[in-house]
């Protein structure tokens, strides 16, 4: 069953052809990465714009990829939820057209769900139930996946989600834009015993907040600008990103001690993070619990998971009509269809 996978929910536009939700046919990604680099971040609007530019082009490189029209395909799957409201309409609106016109099922897909099937793909044998940290600029989930579309939220961030704390405090230090990359380069540099930052206390056993440890390297660089002194910016830089990903993985194996869990992954851009593949690859071993990592082309955001997931939402039944709309947000373990 061929699934063509279209994801355009922040700054990729993306699509993908995918064989039964586990094998990789084609994978075309656009990227206005760059451009937004020049303002720090994500700026909806240019997002937006450079979608429509790219998604037509992109779709069909991933059909010509397949060696596929559309009346080959089994099924249309688009993100529709969450993201960028104007960035994700783009998607919708394409997909609905495409499925329309081909007259194929049209397959609404949750993003974050998308970024727990990228697994699939780099882990053909992968089943649930099995536990999952979904860490990315936008969200940082525990989940439980209990089966391909059912999921139960352990823990979640209660302020910044991971990724987006990468992309301020690499703003702050100067650094640039994607944050977690820029942080982890200087990180290579530095001690990250060299500052001692706060782990935020938080209500709930595996909840996690970020706010306060954004704000603690905030004002370190504002007091030694105050004091005209130098702040090692890869000290920090490693600090930070020890701090971070020691909560991180601290939450997600504890609550695979609490549950039992046999099998653990990591799925979303911060999954792409070395030390906290280290960190929770050591705690798995110690729990005698099995570890799935994304590989790296499936860490950010990409059509083939979208693809991935589709099949598994359309087994379901899971499927959308011609009013299908995008949504800013929308929990990971919504219940019934789009």
């Amino acid at each position: 069953m061929y699934i063509l996978g279209i994801e355009s929910s922040c700054d990729e536009t993306a699509a993908a052809v995918v064989e039964d939700g586990r094998k990789l046919i084609s994978n075309v990604v656009a990227t206005s990465v760059a451009e937004q680099a020049l303002y720090g971040g994500v700026v909806p609007e240019i997002a937006s714009r450079r979608h429509i530019e790219s998604i037509s082009g992109v779709v069909q490189a991933a059909l010509d990829q397949a060696k596929l029209t559309p009346a080959d395909l089994d099924g249309v799957a688009v993100t529709f939820a969450p993201g960028l409201i104007g960035a994700v309409l783009v998607g919708v609106n394409f997909a609905k057209g495409l499925a329309y016109a081909a007259k194929k099922p049209l397959v609404p897909v949750h993003h974050l769900r998308g970024h727990i099937a990228a697994l699939y793909l780099t882990h053909p044998d992968l089943e649930p139930p099995f536990l999952c940290l979904v860490a990315s600029g936008g969200h940082s989930h525990i989940v439980q996946v209990l089966d391909y579309t059912h999921y139960h939220v352990l823990g979640r961030t209660v302020d910044d989600a991971a990724g987006e704390a990468f992309d301020k405090v690499a703003r702050t230090l100067g650094l640039g834009y994607p944050g977690g990359p820029a942080i982890s380069k200087a990180a290579r540099e530095g001690d990250p015993h060299a500052y001692k930052l706060p782990a935020p206390h938080v209500e709930g056993p595996y909840n996690v907040s970020f706010s306060g440890l954004k704000t603690a390297v905030l004002n370190a660089v504002n007091q030694a600008q105050m004091k005209g002194e130098a702040l090692n910016v890869a000290d920090m830089a490693a600090s930070f990103e020890r701090r971070i990903d020691e909560i991180l993985a601290e939450k997600l194996l504890a609550a695979a001690k609490d549950t039992g869990a046999g099998t653990l992954a990591l799925a979303g851009g911060v999954a792409a993070n070395g030390l906290l593949r280290c960190l929770v690859n050591e705690g798995a071993q110690k729990l005698g619990a099995r570890l799935c990592l994304p590989e790296m082309k499936f860490c950010g955001d990409n059509g083939a998971m979208i693809a991935a997931q589709g099949y598994y939402e359309l087994r379901a039944g899971n499927l959308a009509g011609l009013d299908l709309n995008g949504l800013a947000t929308l929990p990971i373990d919504y219940n019934g269809p789009a």
